[in-house]
């Protein structure tokens, strides 16, 4: 037995010598037991210039609300193709960001009747702390993707203490598109605290069928990271994007198997532009990150790649502020960008309350005709964008997919009060992007 004289002090130089074997014994164990490179799987269309046939055929371009809960903040949206072809949706939704009512809710877009379904919740933070065995303070940004064999993924940020710089990952799965969810589990970013990892852009897949993250930090530095993991939820590497304290929330644009161009969220000083790096050993190395043209107001951004080659980008295309929501297209890789079409622009408009709701109600009158009560509309974005004296106008965090029959479904924050959902054909880019070609040789 130890009596109290007989314990001895470690002196602290052998266990600084400790701690140095350990982290040369894990960085060894790490070298040495490194991923098989990899290439990236390109997505694919089934019908290149595919339409579409519905009901509505005739229209190129359509909006809808997603969401339809009133008078509470609705953010971060997300999208994922279903094995029939329908669209589901996933964003989160309370009485406040980071309120501990904030539910994970989901609906489902059926492209042949053209209508969203009735919206549902996916989890929330009693449920995901019961799973977790943890305390959850808050929850957000919900991500889908399906991997090889079928199973959805669903991944979301969990808080336990702090603000969002000290997230981590959550991830349910769903075998019937869905319908039903397993219990949430924690994604091991790092072997250490686990925290500040976040997510935005589109998940993709590996050639091995392995999954690829595209995740961000908050905490001390801001900077973007790929996780490539495997399908029992293992992260098997991870690869630096950037560093310093000004990007955030990459967005993966695969140009070909070994190419791909990243987009980053900038948050630092003037000029405010979109932070770009590329790979051309398929992430094993990456650029430089570099500022593009494009403007950036710290805000997200969204892209897919067509299989011609071409880019497209949803994003807030002025350097302050997020009431101008613009599609852009590069045909070279993302050299250069020109703008495809104006979504939303609500810049220089007045901010007066009164006329405030006015605007706002036609605005949601015309994302959806059918509406009845567009009024309660505009009163759910006062309730979120508007103080005593002036409001605000919001389009943000879009997020862009092109499905398999050709189409292209993007959603986005409308007013922190609903998710709008834009559907445009393949037809109706090209159309575009030809018109703005014609204009440039005026």
């Amino acid at each position: 037995m130890f009596t109290p004289s007989s314990h001895r002090k470690i002196p602290r130089h052998a266990l600084v010598l400790g701690l140095v074997i350990v982290a040369f014994g894990a960085a060894f164990y790490k070298v040495a037991h490194l991923p098989v490179a990899t290439s990236f799987q390109v997505p694919t269309i089934a019908q290149k210039n595919a339409v579409v046939q519905t009901g509505n055929a005739g229209l190129a371009m359509e909006t809808h609300f997603v969401s339809t809960r009133q008078n509470i903040h609705t953010h971060a949206a997300s999208l994922v193709e279903l094995n029939d072809g329908r669209i589901r949706a996933f964003w989160f939704a309370g009485s406040r960001e980071g309120a501990e009512d904030v539910e994970i809710r989901s609906a489902v877009f059926d492209p042949v009747k053209d209508s969203w379904g009735s919206e549902q919740s996916i989890a929330n933070r009693d449920g995901t702390q019961r799973s977790l065995l943890r305390y959850v303070k808050k929850l957000g940004n919900p991500v889908a993707q399906r991997a090889p064999d079928g199973t959805l993924w669903l991944f979301y940020v969990t808080v336990s203490l702090g603000g969002w710089a000290g997230s981590s990952i959550t991830v349910i799965t769903s075998n019937d598109d869905g319908t039903s969810w397993s219990p949430a589990r924690r994604l091991i970013t790092s072997p250490f605290t686990n925290i500040s990892t976040l997510i935005k852009g589109t998940p993709f897949l590996y050639g091995d069928g392995t999954m690829g993250l595209p995740v961000y930090h908050e905490f001390i530095g801001k900077f973007g990271e790929l996780l490539r993991i495997k399908n029992s939820g293992e992260i098997i590497d991870k690869y630096r994007l950037s560093s310093g304290n000004t990007t955030l929330q990459p967005v993966m644009l695969i140009k070909n198997p070994q190419q791909a161009l990243v987009l980053m969220r900038y948050s630092g000083a003037s000029p405010a532009r979109v932070v770009a790096t590329a790979t051309d050993d398929a992430g094993q190395h990456w650029s430089l990150p570099a500022k593009t043209a494009l403007a950036n107001p710290d805000a997200a951004i969204t892209g897919t790649v067509l299989p011609d080659g071409r880019m497209l980008v949803v994003l807030n295309d002025i350097e302050e502020g997020r009431d101008s929501l613009s599609l852009v297209a590069s045909t070279d890789g993302g050299a250069t960008w020109k703008k495809v079409y104006q979504l939303e622009d609500q810049r220089n408009q007045p901010t007066e309350p009164a006329r405030y709701m006015q605007i706002t109600a036609g605005l949601a009158k015309a994302t959806e005709p059918n509406i009845t009560d567009a009024p309660s509309y505009a009163k759910s974005a006062q309730k979120n964008k508007c103080d005593a004296q002036n409001c605000g106008y919001e389009f943000s965090y879009p997020y862009l997919i092109q499905t398999h029959n050709g189409d292209f479904h993007l959603v986005y924050t409308w007013n922190r009060s609903f998710i709008k959902h834009i559907r445009f054909t393949r037809a109706w880019l090209d159309q575009r992007m030809e018109k703005t070609a014609n204009a440039e040789l005026q």
